[in-house]
Order: C-alpha cells, then sequence, then structure tokens
C-alpha cells in the first residue's frame, strides 16, 4: 500500500486536471466539441440530457445533471439499477444519454446499452478505459483516465471522479455559452437561497411609492431634514419638473453644517444638494447596486428610469436584509 500526505493526494489529483486539461487541448478537442453540438441539438429538438452512472460515478452524474439543468439545459440522473426496474422509461426518443463509467464495463450500464441505443438520440460516455465496452459502444468517448488513483490502494474511485466531474462542468458551461445562456437566465432558474438572492432586481428591493424622500429645490432645509428624518432613508431625492435635480444625504448635512453652522437652516434644497448623484436602473441586478455602493463608498441609490424619472431608493440595508452580503 502506498501512503500519500494530504498534500500529495491533492497534487494526484490536480495532476489528473492538468492531464484532462492537455487532452482537451489536444487530442480529444474535437470529439469534446461534437458532445456540445449533440447537447446543444437536443436541446433544439426538446430532448434532454440524461447522466447515469452507478456507485461513485453515480455521485458524480447527479451532480453534472445538477449543473447541466441550472445552466440551461434540461438534464436529469438516471440510476442503471433501477433503470432496468422501470425507469428506463424515462429516456425518450430525441434525449442525449451521458454514461459514467471509469473501467468502461460497468454491469448495470452495460444491461442498458441496447435500449439507449435504440431510444436515445446519442450515447457520450466518460470512461478511463477506451477500449472498454461502453467506450467502443458510444457514439462519442471522453478520456477521463488518469496515471493514478489518490487512494493508498489505487481502487478507491478518487483522481477519476474528479476528472469526470470537471469534465462534466466543462460540457455543461461549453454548452452554456454556445446557447448564449445569460445571467438573466441563470436568476430565472435560482430563484431561492443566496443565489436567488444575488441576482434579485433592484425593482424587488427599492423603496418606492410614498417611502420615497423627497423634496422641491426651493424647499427650506428645516423640511429636507424633517423628510430625511421621517422617510428613514438617510437621503432625500431633489426632484424638479418631474425628474431627478439632485440627493441631499446625511453626509451632504454635516458637511454643511460643519462649513455654515447655524446658517444651514438657510439654505434651501437646491443650494445643498449634490447634483450628480449616483443612480442605477430598476432592472439592473442587486448585486451590480452592491458593486456601485462599496466602489463609492455610499450606502444608497436613486433608481431613475431612462428619462430621469425617480422610481425608488436602494439601501446597503436592502441588501443586508436579503442576506446578500
Amino acid at each position: 500500500m502506498n501512503y500519500h500526505s494530504p498534500a500529495e493526494l491533492v497534487r494526484i489529483e490536480a495532476q489528473a486536471l492538468v492531464e484532462l486539461a492537455a487532452r482537451l487541448e489536444g487530442p480529444m478537442a474535437a470529439d469534446f466539441e461534437r458532445a456540445v453540438d449533440v447537447i446543444l441539438q437536443c436541446g433544439q429538438s426538446r430532448g434532454r440530457v440524461v447522466v447515469t452512472g452507478m456507485g461513485k460515478s453515480g455521485i458524480i452524474a447527479q451532480k453534472i445533471a445538477a449543473t447541466l439543468s441550472s445552466t440551461g439545459s434540461p438534464a436529469l440522473f438516471l440510476h442503471p439499477a433501477e433503470a432496468v426496474h422501470g425507469d428506463l422509461g424515462m429516456v425518450a426518443r430525441g434525449d442525449v444519454v451521458i454514461a459514467l463509467s471509469a473501467s468502461g464495463e460497468t454491469e448495470e450500464i452495460l444491461r442498458l446499452l441496447a435500449t439507449i441505443k435504440r431510444v436515445g438520440d446519442a450515447l457520450i460516455s466518460f470512461c478511463c478505459n477506451m477500449t472498454s465496452t461502453l467506450s467502443q459502444a458510444s457514439d462519442i468517448a471522453l478520456d477521463c483516465s488518469v496515471k493514478q488513483e489518490a487512494c493508498g490502494l489505487g481502487l478507491a474511485p478518487t483522481a477519476s471522479t474528479t476528472a469526470m466531474l470537471a469534465l462534466g462542468d466543462a460540457l455543461a458551461v461549453a454548452v452554456s455559452l454556445r446557447k448564449g445562456f445569460r445571467a438573466e437566465d441563470f436568476a430565472a432558474l435560482h430563484p431561492g437561497g443566496k443565489l436567488g438572492k444575488k441576482l434579485s432586481r433592484v425593482r424587488d428591493l427599492m423603496h418606492s411609492g410614498e417611502a420615497i424622500p423627497r423634496v422641491r429645490p426651493e424647499t427650506p432645509m428645516g423640511e429636507v431634514i424633517y423628510e430625511m428624518s421621517h422617510k428613514g432613508l438617510g437621503i432625500t431625492t431633489v426632484e424638479q419638473d418631474g425628474k431627478l435635480a439632485g440627493v441631499i444625504s446625511d453626509g451632504d448635512l454635516r458637511r454643511l453644517l460643519e462649513h455654515e453652522g447655524p446658517r444651514t437652516l438657510e439654505k434651501t434644497a437646491e443650494e445643498a444638494m449634490n447634483r450628480s448623484p449616483k443612480t442605477i436602473h430598476a432592472e439592473e441586478f442587486a448585486v451590480e447596486a452592491l458593486r456601485i455602493m462599496e466602489e463609492k463608498k455610499i450606502t444608497s441609490l436613486i433608481v431613475v428610469d431612462g428619462d430621469r424619472r425617480i422610481e425608488g431608493v436602494v439601501h446597503l440595508h436592502d441588501l443586508w436584509e436579503t442576506e446578500m452580503i
């Protein structure tokens, strides 16, 4: 038995990925592109990607199916042992099957080959043995071979499953890029959890309607301070002719008090406002609002439309409350 240190175990798996990358840039490049084309054509004909594997390869297959689905390619996992007891009906005409097997001789998968070849549109395999039964039966066989497993016995799938996982990720991402999959599409598929919150739209988080602090350019400073205090956002918009003319923040007030003292209350909103405030559109992602706030070291953004009409205010606290940051 060969005992490896934890660091050496990681290096063995990392080396497997380096070698996989070299194959993707060399002898396997054409087959990989064919696999991307097949999955794209499958999606255009409303087919699905069915991913199957047994044991550790089955766990990787489940993750690949999930990654494909979340990046715009409908996919499902088929357990090969359950398939022979009725679940093979999950494979429909026009579907593409991706089968994972390090040896390429997994009995449960080989028993499915006749039906997969008869019903499915194409069979793509991830194998470490390119002369195996599964590789030879596949329309496209992608090489996941590794020089050694990280397991001291050289038996437990470790480096090989890491290579399969990376290859599946590469395939899913390549397909999504070819499809023109956008952040908007990703957001639509991830409405819940932290990802969903990061991809919320500004319009979903902003204060709107009566909650928007508004004053006119001629509004006396006493009323400006009252509006800011009443609306509780530490800011007020200054509106003229239905459009954003400027903004007054708590910071602006403090700086004005430092320079003008009691005479601050003699000023109007127009005399105190920042005429070039940072703004954002309602359809932008909340994460973009956060980026602007962090970059400019501000706590609020005014939400405007294309004509600079005020639609809302988004505050840093709104992002905190969604657990986005």
